[in-house]
């Protein structure tokens, strides 16, 4: 499987997916109210009017090409010196002006905004103007004019001299001029150094135009619901990649295990604990599979067991059946009956061998198996055995050199059982090799632990057999004709296990030694 990106932990990953999708839905709201605003900005979009007054196409009297400082609603007038009307880009504007209503309408660069507001009293109408003119250091100035009904100047004043105005002066005044717009006034020099009044119109906008533009703008809003569907199922698809693809692997790699085939999970990639459950189930696969391999060993292993066990069984069974039948039979002569008697005796003492055998192997193996064991010094256990086994091994024509020494090494020892486990080893060198073999035993205690050496100078074992030796039922051959059972060396294993030691075969014995067997037994505290 393609090796992936680690994704992290699954809470890491839920955690950032669901940060980045909160982060993508808010960039998603940004752009949608982005766009809309864009829309809407054209409705509230402001002339340029220090462009269009800075442009060299006004100097030129190239009146059309202002026209891209506008923006929609808005527009400008250009009047002669005389208050004609020169070019007009709009409509509504005076073909000509006055001084005096020219002169009403506040400058450009002067920032001047007019209130007007109707006052009554005393049965006549009244205006009140308020002019509000910025002062360059934050503040304004502010000047009031109350007007009568034919706007002639009753109180104050916003102009020195000025006593009335006229009724379309006053509507320049106050802005009344034109609906729902700001006017201002600029002078500019046009073709041939001509003097130039500008007339800036800017229209505000209307509920009506408002409304129709935000009824317009209802298609930006629905876009957020596609985008908020796509970006979903971008992240869902994410999410399915990084979890649901290698919880699949793994699902699949269950199925084949529960259908008897041999597939592993590998690397699927995804959250750390996805990997980690991958990563066991790849152990479990393995140690199950060599639990499969363990028990078909076992099973071939119990197979030959049994093979082997009737085997023993029934030579001396046989013989001793074929023995007595010869001799209620009346077929053995009777110079040959004493020996047939001893040839009976001596098979069934084989078959009693064998069922002791048996019955230390299965004691042994079995759950309940304990030693009885209590603090031995193991220098002197070794010379005590040995003393008790020497006319044994003169006996059988080898010689013996020990190498014990004389500081004692405490051992927690159940003595009958190792006694009876350096028998068995005693019995397999005196049974398998010829006279004048030379028997070596040596101890040697370590800090933690001592070890035994019991070696010979003899004909070694098999290299065939040195991997099996402690199995039950493996002996020096396979024609299986010697007097040992093959369970000698298992139960040797089982006691010196049960001590917390171990007994192995030396792969490498030193110089002048054949077979070499190491036990080890851990030294009791203090």
């Amino acid at each position: 499987m393609k090796r992936e990106k680690s994704a992290g932990g699954l809470f890491g990953l839920l955690a950032r997916q669901y940060l980045l999708f909160t982060l993508a839905l808010l960039a998603i709201a940004a752009a949608v109210f982005a766009l809309w605003m864009l829309y809407t900005a054209r409705l509230y979009r402001a002339p340029d009017w220090d462009g269009l007054l800075a442009d060299p196409a006004l100097a030129e009297g190239k009146w059309e090409a202002l026209r891209r400082h506008l923006a929609p609603g808005s527009g400008f007038a250009v009047y002669d010196e005389k208050g004609a009307l020169v070019f007009a880009a709009g409509e509504g504007f005076d073909p000509a002006l006055t001084e005096g209503e020219l002169a009403c309408v506040p400058a450009w660069n002067e920032g001047v905004q007019i209130d007007a507001y109707e006052l009554s009293g005393n049965g006549a109408a009244r205006h009140l103007v308020v002019a509000h003119t910025p002062d360059g250091e934050g503040g304004e100035a502010t000047r009031t004019a109350v007007l009568d009904e034919n706007y002639r100047v009753l109180l104050g004043g916003l102009e020195e001299g000025r006593a009335a105005y006229t009724p379309e002066e006053y509507r320049y005044l106050t802005g009344a001029r034109f609906e729902n717009s700001y006017l201002a006034r600029a002078e500019a020099t046009g073709p041939q150094g001509g003097r130039y009044a500008l007339l800036l119109r800017e229209t505000y906008p209307t509920d009506a135009q408002y409304r129709q533009v935000l009824g317009g703008s209802v298609w930006v809003a629905t876009l957020f619901l596609p985008l908020f569907l796509a970006t979903a199922g971008l992240f869902i698809w994410r999410l399915r990649r990084r979890i649901a693809r290698p919880l699949a692997a793994l699902n699949a790699a269950v199925d084949a295990q529960s259908r008897g085939e041999d597939l592993r999970v590998g690397n699927c990639g995804g959250p750390r604990e996805i990997r980690r459950i991958g990563e066991s189930f790849d152990n479990f696969a393995a140690r199950l599979a060599e639990s499969e391999a363990e028990r078909k060993r076992l099973d071939e292993g119990r197979q030959k067991l049994i093979a082997d066990i009737s085997h023993d069984i029934k030579t001396p069974v046989t013989v001793i059946c074929g023995a007595a039948d010869a001799l209620c039979d009346g077929k053995v002569p009777e110079e040959e009956r004493q020996r047939t008697l001893r040839m009976i005796q001596s098979k069934a003492a084989d078959l009693a061998r064998l069922t002791d055998a048996f019955h230390e192997y299965s004691k042994t193996q079995h759950p309940r198996f304990e030693l009885h064991t209590r603090r031995v010094d193991v220098c002197e256990f070794f010379r005590a055995w040995l003393a008790a086994r020497y006319d044994e091994i003169d006996l059988a024509g080898f010689s013996l050199e020990p190498s014990i020494p004389e500081a004692p090494a405490f051992c927690m020892v159940d003595e009958l059982q190792l006694r009876r486990a350096l028998d068995n080893l005693l019995s397999n060198a005196l049974r398998h090799n010829r006279l004048g073999t030379m028997l070596f035993v040596e101890v040697e205690p370590g800090p933690r632990q001592v070890t035994v050496r019991i070696a010979d100078n003899g004909a070694g074992i098999p290299p065939e057999r040195r991997k099996t030796i402690f199995e039950p039922f493996v002996t020096g051959s396979d024609a299986r004709t010697g007097a040992g059972s093959g369970l000698g060396l298992a139960i040797t294993r089982r006691i010196l296990e049960k001590h917390g030691g171990s007994i192995r075969l030396n792969e490498k014995p030193a110089p002048g030694r054949a077979t070499e067997f190491l036990l080890t037994l851990p030294r009791a505290e203090e």
